[in-house]
């Protein structure tokens, strides 16, 4: 019998799991997790669809590992409760729960070679010989390193090791799939390509996958959904496209992507936009496509993306979002330059912009006085 069956074909990824037509696979109520004094999870509540690969971000310390490690049955949640497909796994010992481990280092057994080391958890299952023949060869079939079976782990790249370890992973046919830092170890070209690749992976075998990682690129690449994570809880859950143009807060703004901040107050609002004024930019003022029920006089921030900011010599025909400042410094990264733009103000404004034309042929040099402008729609109004 063949692993890719009838229910796991191939698929797109669809443009939104917020349906609630979506399963609900995976489903954390109010999991905590303390350490004596010291409580590294707190009250978190995350439901998984079924077929999803959900990513946890957010930096060290802040609960996401701790949080895997109460998935995968290593550590007991102090409080709150985990139903994988409506069956209640809290208290289920690791080895009894439908559930696997990638860990960060891979763990391959250095004495086994890949065959054995992707046989050895369907050997404790005692299946028989032919079906763990059967899905060895169909894993690494799927991973695409079939011929692979008597290679040593010595003898792999860390890419195929990455590959090996996923398909021992998946050979258990787990209803829930766990990956800590999986890509950590790779260079970052191996790391992109591999990022495709565990995309392919996991819309064919059709398990649900849940992700650690601290890269941002990396989870916007992969996941479906993702949840930021912050001292212990999730900020703000969403899909790669809402998280980054839409952020709830400052945290979230800055921790994904590249994000230009500036104080101010409201002044104004309309039914289609609101005004802000900043002291941080002293010849413009603010529009902002309206985000909802705003006071006057509230203090907010506003966010601009870097790549929504136009550079200009000449000055543009409207003032609004407009200010002008000395280019400071540039970065050239080939397809793309990065320009520090100092304000009036002192504030250093980051824009960055795709190289369409040579270094040569660049018209925006150090030092030249230069207009930064964007439009209303861009702006993104943050109240915490």
């Amino acid at each position: 019998m063949s692993y890719i069956s009838s229910n796991y074909t191939t698929k797109k990824r669809p443009s939104t799991w917020v349906n609630p037509e979506h399963e609900q696979y995976v489903v954390l109520e109010n999991i905590s997790k303390s350490y004596g004094d010291v409580q590294t999870v707190k009250d978190i509540s995350l439901s998984v669809n079924k077929g999803e690969l959900f990513t946890l971000l957010g930096g060290s310390g802040c609960g996401k590992t701790t949080l895997l490690r109460i998935l995968a049955g290593f550590e007991k949640p102090t409080s709150g409760r985990i139903l994988v497909d409506g069956i209640d796994i809290t208290n289920l010992p690791a080895y009894k729960r439908p559930v696997n481990l990638m860990f960060q280092s891979y763990a391959l057994f250095p004495h086994m070679n890949v065959y054995q080391n992707i046989a050895f958890g369907l050997k404790n299952d005692k299946l028989s010989k032919s079906v763990i023949n059967d899905r060895v060869k169909e894993v690494l079939n799927l991973v695409q390193l079939s011929g692979f079976e008597d290679r040593n782990t010595d003898q792999l790249s860390g890419g195929q090791k990455q590959r090996i370890a996923l398909a021992r992973s998946i050979a258990k046919r787990p209803k829930l799939l766990l990956l800590d830092e999986p890509l950590a170890a790779l260079d970052k070209k191996l790391r992109e390509q591999t990022q495709f690749e565990l995309v392919n992976i996991q819309e064919m075998v059709g398990i649900t996958f849940i992700m650690v990682t601290h890269d941002q690129e990396e989870a916007m690449t992969v996941s479906s959904r993702m949840g930021i994570m912050e001292d212990g809880r999730i900020k703000q859950i969403g899909i790669p496209h809402d998280i980054y143009e839409f952020p709830n807060s400052k945290y979230v703004a800055k921790f994904i992507g590249d994000i230009n901040l500036f104080e101010g107050i409201i002044t104004e609002s309309n039914m289609d936009y609101v005004i802000i004024e900043s002291n941080e930019v002293n010849d413009c003022i603010f529009y902002a496509a309206h985000t909802g029920a705003i006071p006057i006089n509230s203090s907010v921030t506003l966010a601009i993306r870097p790549e929504k900011i136009m550079i200009s010599k000449t000055k543009p025909v409207y003032d609004n979002n407009c200010t002008s400042g000395i280019v400071r410094e540039i970065a050239y990264l080939g397809d793309i330059s990065i320009y520090h733009i100092e304000l009036n103000s002192g504030k250093i404004v980051r824009a960055t912009l795709p190289n369409l034309l040579r270094m040569s042929e660049r018209t925006i040099e150090w030092e030249d006085m230069v207009y930064i402008f964007w439009r209303s729609e861009n702006s993104i109004v943050l109240t915490s």
